[in-house]
């Protein structure tokens, strides 16, 4: 007994100390026949106060409630602050742990098996959310009174059944429940019973998309696991994000199955660590380069991807891609994402190239035809009978890149429902009311925070535009369009075959010595450093940018087109940011500006036709970057179209645009 008065006693200071005795003071202004408490509790704090209990709450969670459940009680008799309680049995404790010792047997693996023989104690896991269920309503607690009117159990509060992890609405709410007294049939005093809100989230292992990207399989199983989330919980978790989840495993039986799951106490937004240290090869490249703000980013470019096509072929999409891949991950919620679609006839190098990539990114996503691209539904296997909302590819990439393929083997639909969701960034999900039991019809809107890579076959023999097989309409929903094309028809052809037959004669050797010190792990690396950059905007770069987008408003008078621009404004501001960040620079520069007005202005010409601002095909890179003087030629080139930016914008700029 002195044991349980000194726990108890711990408690009361514990609750004083973290303002939860405020937080019961004020959650007594309920009027249900159950009362229900929740506090968040940091079993580091309470075992600095007294070991026995936090090591009650971290290993015997079933006890802990029960102590903190008559405390409760307790508290509010002494304080009178609830006039119509009777017994203990009306209050309803849940404790959420928000933390656990970062030791081994508190963290639960997602990719390890068996599961279900460990302790049902608090744990923690990470995981990805690949799936969730629409709010629903559950039983919190609920008052039985006896039958047998005589019985003193048919009247007061002796019978309150409340809500145990694990425990289904059977468990709860049922009609064979009988009196402990006289074992006559209790009935349910159906008005005092108190509903709370659920949900139900599916969460598997981070690294199970791998399956969905361009990795070898490995001989690895992953099975996800169900979340429960409860009251305040609800809505805390979002499809295609990772978390940091600590909950309690239960048991939950569904006759004839007992199906393993996790009742959510806390959750938090988790970032897996990676290494984000720039390699000393690019580190050495980078002083060497500093005399010029084009020079590194050029580079980095022209040698990135020679595994699988020599350097210097398609550099401007190579740079394209690499400012996609630095353009994800640091603010999931920002506007500034950077689709990116290929016109060209070699759609197998590109895809070869782009597949090469998608591993770069913080997360990447092929999507197959035979895949869902948005999302889709089923009904709930767990007895609530609702809707189950299952994440497509879109969905799984939030963070990182969504590959999407050669768009000329979509059908019409596919592309008219990858167009609305490439000009929405949103993903609609229609639930029917009659399919899974719910009153009326509901629609459900996710947002799509991944970029989209595609290419196009642009020598196709459908050819109606420039966008070769693509309608134009989608192709205008990407926001970089780079015309994969070379000096020479033949030059591309000449390069890949001397490239494919010198590594099947020389497999493992370097084939091209300068450009292979730059590992494919020291560009994951750079990505990486790069993604994690904050950059500010320049007065001068701000100025170039929007002085540019009026001038392009002005000159372009078509409404559909100035709508175009409009949207490039944006995607200005997202390569500007970009080519900072990849050339390793925490501020905007005015060269960067330079940059993102050729990407855009390409891209606006192949869409709409030539503006007053005409540059060659290939402005971006005019030149093979061979050595030095090659590189001197470029700076050159990029000085006199910066000259030419702003001749046009101040001939243009300062005109009217009527909105």
């Amino acid at each position: 007994m002195d044991g349980l008065n000194s726990l108890k006693e711990a408690i009361i200071i514990y609750l004083d100390r973290s303002g939860g005795l405020s937080k019961l003071i004020e959650d007594c202004k309920q009027t249900e026949a159950v009362y229900r408490f929740s506090f968040d509790v940091n079993p580091s704090d309470v075992l600095e106060l007294d070991a026995t209990l936090g090591d009650c709450i971290l290993h015997d969670p079933v006890k802990a409630v029960s102590l903190f459940q008559s405390v409760c009680y307790l508290s509010i008799k002494t304080l009178s602050l609830i006039d119509h309680i009777e017994t203990e049995n009306q209050v309803n404790v849940v404790l959420k742990p928000t933390h656990l010792p970062p030791f081994p047997n508190y963290c639960l693996d997602l990719s390890e098996f068996p599961r279900g023989y460990g302790p049902m104690r608090p744990l923690a896991l990470e995981g990805l959310v690949i799936a969730m269920t629409r709010v629903t309503k559950y039983t919190q607690g609920a008052r039985f009174l006896c039958s047998e009117e005589k019985c003193p159990c048919s009247r007061g509060f002796h019978h309150i059944r409340v809500h145990a992890p694990g425990a289904t609405e059977s468990a709860t709410v049922r009609s064979d429940f009988t009196c402990f007294l006289c074992s006559s049939p209790l009935k349910e005093d159906v008005k005092s019973r108190v509903l709370g809100d659920k949900q139900l989230v599916e969460l598997i292992h981070v690294k199970a998309v791998d399956v969905l990207g361009v990795h070898d399989a490995a001989s690895l199983r992953y099975q996800s696991v169900t979340v429960f989330l409860r009251d305040e919980l609800c809505n805390s978790m979002r499809i295609g994000h990772l978390y940091q989840v600590v909950g309690i495993p239960a048991h939950v039986h569904q006759w004839p199955n007992v199906t393993w799951s996790i009742e959510a106490c806390s959750v938090r937004p988790w970032t897996p660590k990676c290494p984000c240290l720039v390699s000393n090869n690019f580190q050495n490249l980078q002083t060497a380069m500093a005399c010029s703000p084009w020079r590194f980013a050029a580079i980095v470019a022209n040698s990135f991807g020679s595994l699988v096509i020599p350097p210097g072929l398609y550099n401007t999409l190579k740079l394209g891609l690499l400012l996609s891949l630095v353009q994800t991950k640091d603010n999931p919620e920002s506007p500034y994402n950077l689709d990116v679609l290929a016109l060209t006839s070699e759609t197998l190098i590109i895809d070869r190239l782009m597949r090469y990539s998608l591993p770069l990114a913080s997360r990447g996503i092929h999507h197959t035809l035979t895949g869902d691209l948005l999302a889709s539904l089923s009904r709930d296997e767990h007895g609530a009978g609702t809707a189950n909302i299952h994440a497509g590819s879109a969905l799984l990439a939030s963070g990182g890149i969504c590959l999407l393929g050669d768009l000329t083997t979509y059908k019409k639909d596919k592309m008219d429902m990858l167009q609305s969701a490439l000009e929405s960034r949103t993903v609609s999900v229609f639930i029917p009311a009659k399919k899974y039991g719910d009153d009326i019809d509901q629609q459900l809107s996710f947002p799509i925070q991944c970029n989209f890579w595609a290419v196009v076959d642009s020598a196709s023999p459908s050819k109606r535009t420039e966008m070769g097989s693509a309608p134009l309409q989608l192709a205008e929903s990407f926001g970089l369009i780079v015309q994969c094309r070379e000096t020479s028809s033949n030059h591309s052809l000449l390069s890949m075959t001397v490239h494919t037959l010198r590594q099947a004669m020389s497999p493992g050797e370097p084939l091209y010595p300068a450009c292979m010190q730059f590992t494919t792990q020291d560009y994951k690396e750079l990505l990486a450093h790069a993604r994690k950059l904050k950059v500010d905007m320049s007065p001068e770069a701000e100025r170039m940018i929007h002085s540019y987008y009026m001038a392009s408003r002005r000159v372009r008078s078509d409404s559909t087109q100035r709508s175009t621009v409009s949207v490039t404004s944006i995607k200005l501001i997202a390569l500007a940011q970009a080519h900072a960040k990849l050339s390793l620079r925490t501020q905007v520069l005015e060269e960067d500006a330079v940059i993102a007005v050729l990407l855009c202005e390409s891209s606006v010409t192949l869409k709409h036709g030539a503006s007053a601002l005409v540059f060659p095909p290939n402005v971006v890179f005019p030149f093979a970057l061979r050595d030095l003087d090659s590189l001197h030629q470029r700076d050159l080139a990029l000085e006199e179209s910066r000259r030419q930016i702003l001749h046009f914008v101040q001939a243009y700029a300062t005109c009217t645009v009527e909105e």
